[in-house]
């Protein structure tokens, strides 16, 4: 029999780590390769891992609630093979017996604070923090010099969102620590930023009170952050689209016949803005400090209001690659796997630029949240009939047509008024000389 570790798989180029939800098996089990054995959520999306060996599920080494990192063991499994890997059972009991000195050596250099938290004496430099144990040290003003004597109860002492709530909840009877006189004498103070302020919310009989899930606050979280990066200005423009509603009538019934796909107007929208994009490629940056990073490929996320109510934006990659066809396929098939939640991490990140289609609930309009670390997103509004002027050779007339508009809000830092002004103009011209007699 041998013991061969399950590590916690690589899901994505920008994933480092992943938080285990629950496991679809126990110890003890048998489990066929390729099965899936638990479910992991990122900060992109949850999934389930599979077993990368048939056998017998021996040890859990991850809890639920635990964060790993990726490369790093979540499981032991026996299976029917020659223990000729090095990743078995020695290895593991090598490991615990390394760790055990070193737990004790953090609880030696422990202090009991009088309020009852337990307080590092000696600071623990370099160790990791995940993104949301940063994120609540930056809210509440937690400098890293302070961050390093919290005790952490994870894996390998790291701090987990308990710790650090537990930290808080008595901090404010503790006198922070100073970061060691080189460090001041090298490395200039950071502004810190103001702690976001809570407000009191009164709560009366009959309330029903509705716990976030984990998707609703990461969402939170990301549209606070976004904006307080991000100086935000909306441009608007009416578009008429009255040649895409008659060539989307025309075409529709098709396009489901040849390719078994419904023909929506997102495709067309998105086809628009791939077009400005090329044409305005300062749109298509990210910013990274005080740089400007241009990016080469042109990725477009798009926003998909689930069934939950929640919102995911998966992503397009290249777009700028896809004929008219290619697009209506890509985001038919990325929307419905999105709903079923069946998509990889990968495929919700490295976006360049966004749309919504606000139009999708009725809406005739409004003013998105751009979506870190890009700069631009754009929202469809609704088409509808209007009474319109319309110019002709003998003269102008009053006719029905078809118009949208697009909302256009880009990050003030690195996007004037001017190229945000007019990246949606150029969408909407795009849009208005939609060929009629284009082909599929």
């Amino acid at each position: 029999m041998a013991l061969v570790e399950l590590i916690m798989p690589k899901m994505g180029e920008s994933i480092m780590e992943a938080t285990v939800l629950s496991w679809l098996k126990k110890e003890g089990d048998p489990i066929e390769q390729d099965e899936s054995v638990l479910e992991v959520a990122t900060d992109k999306v949850d999934t389930e891992v599979p077993s990368t060996h048939a056998g017998v599920l021996k040890e859990i080494l991850a809890k639920d609630g635990d964060v790993v990192e990726v490369g790093k063991p979540i499981a032991i499994i026996a299976t029917d093979g020659e223990d000729t890997s090095s990743s078995g059972q020695p290895a593991k009991e090598e490991k615990v017996a390394e760790k055990q000195p070193a737990m004790a050596e953090a609880v030696g250099t422990s202090a009991h604070a009088s309020n009852g938290v337990v307080k590092l004496e000696e600071p623990v430099s370099g160790r990791f923090y995940s993104p949301l144990v940063k994120n609540i040290a930056k809210e509440e003003g937690i400098p890293m010099a302070e961050l390093e004597t919290v005790p952490g109860s994870g894996k390998e002492g790291r701090v987990t969102k308990k710790d650090i709530l537990s930290y808080l909840e008595t901090r404010g009877s503790q006198p922070a620590p100073q970061a060691p006189p080189q460090a001041t004498q090298q490395v200039s103070t950071p502004v810190q930023e103001r702690p976001v302020q809570k407000v009191n919310v009164s709560i009366s009989a009959g309330d029903e009170i509705i716990e976030m899930d984990r998707m609703r606050k990461m969402i939170s979280e990301r549209m606070v952050d976004s904006k307080r990066i991000s100086p935000h200005v909306t441009s608007f423009v009416e578009a008429d689209v009255t040649n895409i509603v008659f060539w989307r009538n025309r075409k529709k019934n098709e396009f489901k016949q040849r390719e078994g796909d419904n023909l929506t107007f997102t495709p067309i929208f998105v086809e628009a803005v791939v077009k400005a994009i090329k044409d305005y490629p300062m749109i298509n940056v990210q910013v990274d400090g005080d740089r400007i990073i241009k990016k080469k490929d042109i990725n477009i996320g798009m926003a998909v209001a689930l069934p939950s109510g929640n919102l995911i934006v998966p992503v397009i990659r290249n777009a700028d690659q896809y004929n008219l066809t290619g697009l209506a396929k890509k985001v038919n098939d990325l929307a419905k796997r999105a709903r079923e939640n069946k998509l990889t991490p990968d495929e919700l990140s490295g976006g360049t630029f966004t749309v919504s289609n606000v139009g999708s609930f009725g809406n005739v309009m409004g003013t998105p949240i751009i979506m870190q670390p890009q700069v631009g997103i754009l929202a469809l509004g609704a088409i509808v009939k209007k009474p319109a002027v319309i110019e002709t050779p003998q003269g102008d007339t009053i006719g029905i047509r078809h118009k949208m508009f697009l909302s256009h809000s880009y990050d003030h830092r690195v996007v004037d008024g001017s190229l945000g002004g007019m990246v949606v103009r150029r969408v909407a011209d795009y849009l208005e000389k939609f060929d009629l007699d284009r082909s599929l």
